[in-house]
């Protein structure tokens, strides 16, 4: 990945990236259309976007409550200890969870926040109790149930 910023981005790169972000799935002659260049120039501009890190995957977003993960925590930890040591063994470990989407290094009452999908809360006791208290150096671990996802999934607004 080359060093590059947005100063570097035109108003055709900035197109392009509202627009995948939009609708990944865009061909690229749409793509092209849309910000008035040709297919050819919008395949180069996107392949570079890609190369300098702007663009970092295309994904489809799944509907969590279709495939039976209609529960979301966000899980607040708080370590024993401040070193260099005890955050790379909590983050070596929270890597190794498949039913944890993020992980966040926060200021704050925490020092990470998880977010977590699960079936339900019987599912998630059974996460907490086999895998969440045994993540190294915890000191506390605090669990917020979402009872409403009002914005999820925002767009980047650049």
């Amino acid at each position: 990945m080359k060093d590059s910023s947005m100063a570097d981005l035109d108003r055709i790169d900035h197109g392009i990236l509202r627009l995948l972000q939009r609708d990944g799935r865009l061909s690229n002659a749409d793509l092209a259309k849309a910000v008035n260049i040709s297919p050819a120039t919008c395949h180069r501009r996107t392949q570079r976007l890609f190369e300098e890190g702007h663009i970092s995957g295309v994904h489809a977003q799944i509907n969590p409550e279709t495939v039976g993960l209609g529960a979301l925590v966000m899980v607040g930890v708080v370590l024993d200890r401040s070193t260099p040591e005890s955050f790379a063994a909590l983050e070596a470990a929270v890597c190794e969870m498949k039913e944890l989407l993020d992980c966040h290094l926060v200021a704050g009452d925490f020092d990470y926040l998880l977010k977590i999908r699960v079936r339900d809360m019987a599912d998630f006791n059974a996460l907490h109790s086999k895998m969440l208290i045994a993540l190294p150096g915890v000191r506390q671990i605090r669990s917020f149930f979402v009872m409403k996802e009002v914005k999820e999934n925002a767009l980047l607004a650049f």
